[in-house]
């Protein structure tokens, strides 16, 4: 990272938010629901998937927990009626997970069930480490609860990665491998950027040498050569794995590899609590700097 780039990253929280939100909006399908089912029908036109998220996150009220969970429903809703090549994301501390453990599990439960009768999948995204062992036991208990159509996230960075992941393979998970993107302290978290790549590398073969389907999130190009070389050797066949991106990044990258024919999953927020989400986005995007003095000096994203 440039020091010019470290510069506006560490500016963020004086830039306005009305710049923050001109570059966000390559990140984000906008507002509403019928905004990132339409991202979606365009993804789909260009050979991609999709899972559809609805941004909001460390709900602290039943009302809007509860609120939050019947806009989760209609994605679902949305996912079938409209036969998309998609599924739901979820974050835990949206349903209310910081109110009661059993009302959000309530919650994610019922979201689970209503998905499994259209057919359509759900992924619990996972949050920062407060959150790891909580979302990895509800995952477990959907599981034996008889839900098959729910997957959990792993991130790369943190130091009990492997041994989650291990703790999993029973399961034959449906697992997104991704870096990570929340700040953590050294004793919970890998810093150095090539012990993270490490990492992702030791966990990627962990998981595509078990039986279940692989998720291979990242923009990192060394990441995605190596899980290619990988792929190529093991000959995998194409539903046990696939590749996911972000809305908005490294769009050329993305097409390459549909042309290459590797299936892969375009990850589509909508919302309007677009604020947190996109400035974490933009500090890990090398090309915020960019972005940014664009804004500032044009006005537009």
């Amino acid at each position: 990272m440039s020091l010019f780039t470290k510069l506006v990253v560490v500016s963020l929280p004086i830039i306005p938010k009305s710049i923050v939100r001109l570059v966000a909006q390559r990140y984000i399908a906008g507002p509403h629901l019928v905004d990132a089912v339409a991202v979606t029908k365009d993804l789909m036109a260009r050979g991609a998937s999709s899972t559809i998220d609805v941004l909001g996150e460390f709900v602290s009220s039943r009302e809007r927990a509860i609120a939050d969970t019947a806009i989760q429903a209609s994605v679902i809703d949305a996912i079938h009626g409209n036969g998309l090549a998609s599924y739901l994301s979820v974050k835990l501390t949206s349903l209310g997970l910081d109110i009661d453990h059993d009302f959000a599990y309530e919650n994610v439960s019922s979201l689970v069930k209503k998905a499994a009768a259209l057919g359509v999948f759900v992924r619990m995204d996972m949050e920062n480490t407060p959150y790891t062992d909580i979302t990895l036991d509800f995952y477990r208990r959907l599981r034996r609860d008889g839900h098959n159509n729910v997957g959990v996230v792993i991130q790369a960075y943190l130091r009990r990665s492997e041994a989650d992941v291990l703790s999993l393979l029973a399961y034959d998970p449906s697992v997104r491998l991704c870096k990570g993107i929340y700040v953590e302290s050294e004793d919970h978290a890998f810093k150095d950027p090539e012990e993270i790549r490490s990492s992702y590398r030791s966990l990627l073969r962990l998981l595509l040498s078990a039986k279940g389907q692989t998720h291979i999130a990242t923009h990192d190009e060394a990441l995605i050569v190596d899980a290619e070389k990988l792929l190529a050797e093991r000959l995998l066949p194409k539903e046990r794995y696939e590749f996911e991106m972000l809305l908005g990044v490294r769009e050329d990258r993305r097409n390459i590899l549909i042309r290459n024919g590797h299936p892969v999953r375009i990850y589509v927020p909508f919302g309007e609590d677009w604020y947190g989400y996109s400035t974490r986005r933009l500090k890990e995007n090398p090309q915020v700097a960019g972005y940014v003095a664009k804004a500032i000096l044009t006005g537009r994203g």
